[in-house]
């Protein structure tokens, strides 16, 4: 029961990340010690899987996919989607600046346990890791279109940001915004499944596409190309620290179909430090930083001690 409250706790943090526009569940799943056992056990459901299943062999099915990891993991990430997401949007209203902040703390933190799993840092390590980071923070650079809530289009954002999710400092939510579908996705239908399944299935039903089909990629990569891999991911993170940094300065905002302003480019500027809110976002930072550091230590003490 320990292992799978720890496995739901992690899980919590994927869809705390989730939620976040700009941060990703992936960069969790990677510090958190689980992202190639994610990996290879969305991979698992096969068409083996599926002779298993229908075959009645159902405790084979179970340890072929390594179901009770799965369900510890996502029933803890959908409840953390569901719970925080008016929270997230609450604190995203009041001040979004310190959410940034915490998280930035996050990400930052983040960058040395993904990149130390590198196991030899050669040049296609660091061509690797260069091309992670410039593609990550180009797409803060990206104007969203416009809102579209047709079947097709909702399938396709499920699948892109599911995508996302997984790729470590790519942010599901950020590319839900640039599709124009965050509000309507992450905070209007999350907020309120009930009432709107018209909006959650189609997204669902692209997820589930999503998360098969990336799958057998990334455990494909990860076997022939794993220090390439995990250089590209964690340029993945570095280039993510732009989307989130705290301090920006709207330029331009589009108006949205429920007539919310939508922020669409930003003024990247430095924190005033003689302002107090300024300082508490530091002091948020290093919350975020200590956090993952603390998670780190328990995990490695947990590891050292499988017994206890």
């Amino acid at each position: 029961m320990k292992h799978y409250l720890i496995l739901f706790l992690k899980g919590f943090g994927m869809g705390a990340a989730n939620v976040i526009p700009g941060v990703s569940g992936g960069t969790i799943a990677l510090v958190t010690g689980i992202y190639e056992q994610l990996i290879n056990s969305l991979k698992s459901f096969n068409l083996k899987a599926v002779k298993l299943l229908f075959s009645g062999n159902f405790k084979s099915f179970i340890e072929y996919t390594q179901l009770k990891f799965l369900v510890s993991v996502f029933s803890g990430t959908a409840l953390s989607i569901v719970t925080l997401a008016k929270v997230l949007e609450f604190f995203f209203t009041k001040n979004e600046q310190l959410v940034w902040s915490f998280f930035f703390g996050l990400i930052i933190a983040s960058i040395y346990y993904v990149g130390k799993m590198v196991k030899s840092w050669n040049i296609s390590s660091f061509i690797s890791l260069a091309f992670g980071i410039f593609f990550a923070a180009s797409l803060a650079f990206l104007k969203p279109v416009t809102q579209d809530d047709s079947f097709y289009y909702l399938v396709i954002c499920g699948i892109v940001s599911v995508a996302s999710m997984i790729l470590p400092g790519l942010s599901g939510s950020y590319v839900l915004i640039l599709m124009g579908n965050y509000q309507l996705i992450m905070l209007q239908s999350v907020s309120d499944p009930i009432s709107n399944l018209n909006i959650l299935l189609p997204v669902i039903l692209g997820a589930i596409v999503g998360f098969l089909g990336l799958s057998h990629g990334i455990s494909y990569v990860l076997k022939k190309f794993y220090n390439s891999t995990i250089s590209l991911l964690t340029g993945f993170v570095v280039g993510s620290l732009l989307i989130i940094w705290p301090w920006k300065i709207p330029l331009e905002t589009i108006v949205g179909r429920g007539g919310e302003l939508k922020v669409v480019s930003y003024s990247w500027v430095f924190p005033d430090l003689s302002l107090s809110e300024n300082i508490f976002c530091l002091i948020l930072i290093f919350l975020g930083i200590f956090i993952v550091w603390l998670i780190e230590y328990l995990g490695s003490k947990i590891n050292s001690n499988p017994t206890n």
